[in-house]
Order: structure tokens, then sequence, then C-alpha cells
């Protein structure tokens, strides 16, 4: 009979791979339907599909990590103590490596340029200029990939360390929000229905990680609210592929 632990593990893994497999059979289908794309549309379709290429990337170190990890430990570990299989160091080239810290790393980064494609696909969608506000965003997002070169982040730590993982993510949470700014009162403007559901869902997906980055070193079950995050995610892969992708 599964405990209490291993029925969440067993919960968290199965969402885990479920998500790859969609997210990646979305960005698959994208690059296979990209040349279907109305011209008009061409050069948002391409930055969207190598926004969510980056997106799925970074999210297969990070949940194939985890998946990897928790199965590992499941088989071959004597006593399933699977909070000290998140934390085991992988000899790697003769250096100690927290997998699912690198996996975490290897996110941060990838959301990081996801973002920057989303403020482009913003400015291809709408013909808009850049301006000071969308170059601020850019800044912002470099500020937080050297933020992330400090030692102080303890990327082998596989939960996030205070304050640092507060530091880094409030250049991520500035930048995402000005997108979903950007996009929401464009698309308003313009009555672009599924453009504007995009910027909500950014919006819902920063709602769901503001508490997991300030509290979840306290409250570890606050980690679940990535679910809905991820999710929030994978509606905006469709509801782009429903717009710019014919059938």
């Amino acid at each position: 009979m599964l405990t209490s632990l291993t029925s969440g593990l067993v919960l968290e893994v199965s969402f885990n791979i479920i998500y790859l497999l969609v997210v990646w059979d979305l960005v698959f289908a994208m690059w296979r339907r990209k040349d279907r794309v109305i011209t008009v549309n061409r050069q948002v379709a391409l930055s969207f599909v190598r926004a969510f290429t980056v997106l799925a990337l970074g999210d297969s170190f990070h949940l194939g990590f985890r998946v990897w990890v928790y199965v590992y430990a499941y088989i071959y570990g004597s006593n399933k103590n699977f909070n000290l299989a998140i934390e085991q160091r992988w000899i790697i080239f003769d250096h100690k490596i927290g997998l699912v810290g690198l996996g975490g790393l290897a996110t941060a980064v990838t959301i990081t340029f996801f973002y920057m494609l989303m403020l482009r696909i913003w400015h291809e969608r709408y013909q808009k200029p850049y301006g000071w506000f969308g170059l601020l965003l850019i800044l912002i997002g470099m500020i937080r990939l050297l933020i992330m070169l400090f030692p102080e982040n303890e990327w082998n730590e596989a939960v996030p360390p205070q304050p640092w993982s507060l530091y880094r993510n409030v250049p991520l949470t500035l930048q995402g929000l000005g997108v979903a700014y950007l996009i929401l009162r464009d698309a308003q403007q313009t009555k672009d229905t599924n453009f504007y559901w995009i910027g909500v869902l950014i919006l819902f997906s920063f709602a769901m990680y503001a508490p997991v980055v300030l509290f979840v070193q306290r409250m570890p079950l606050l980690g679940l609210f990535m679910i809905p995050k991820t999710i929030a995610y994978v509606a905006i892969g469709f509801t782009g592929y429903k717009e710019l992708f014919p059938s």
C-alpha cells in the first residue's frame, strides 16, 4: 500500500511527465505547422514557437531531473528517503552536482529568455516600438541573469535559499508583469481576444508563483501552487497555437 508521502510523489512525478509530454507535443505541432501560418502572422508565430521551445527545454531539465532522482531513489534507495534524494549530490566530471538545483538553474535561465521573446511577440504583434519601457524590461531580464551568477544562489540546493530566491525573482516578476501589461493594453485596444487571455494567464501564473517564492522555505506544501502555474503556461501555449497556427 502506498503511504501518503509516496502517493504525493507519484502524483508529482505523473504530473511532471504528462506536462513535459504535452508541452513538447505542442512545440512539435507548432514547428510542423509554422509554414502554414498566414503571412501577416508569420513572424509572430516564429517567435512564439521559439519561446515555447526555450520554455520546454528549461522545464525538461528542471522537471526531468526531479523525476529522475525520485525514480532512482524509489528503485535503488534502501530507505526510500525522497527528501534526501532531492538533496543528493551526483559526481559529474569530478564535481558534486545537485541535479534538482541544476535543473532549477536551467529553468531560471530559460524563463528569463521566454519573457524576452514574449516581449518581442508583443512588439511584432502590435507593431509598436519597444520604447523606454520595453528596453527597461530587457535590462531587467539581463540584471536577473547577472544576479543568478552569484554563488549565494546555491544552485546545488533543491530548495532555493532566501533572500537570494527573492533577489532573483523580483526582476522576473517585474519582467513578466511588464510584458503582461503591454499585451493586455494593446489587445484590449484592438479587441485581440486570444492575446488578451494570454496576458491574463501571465498574471495568473505570477499570482500562483508569488507564494512559492516568498514562503516555500517555511511551508513546503505551497509548492503545490506550481501546478496551476504550470497549467497556465500550457494554456498560454494552446491559446497562441489556436490563434496563430492553422489546422
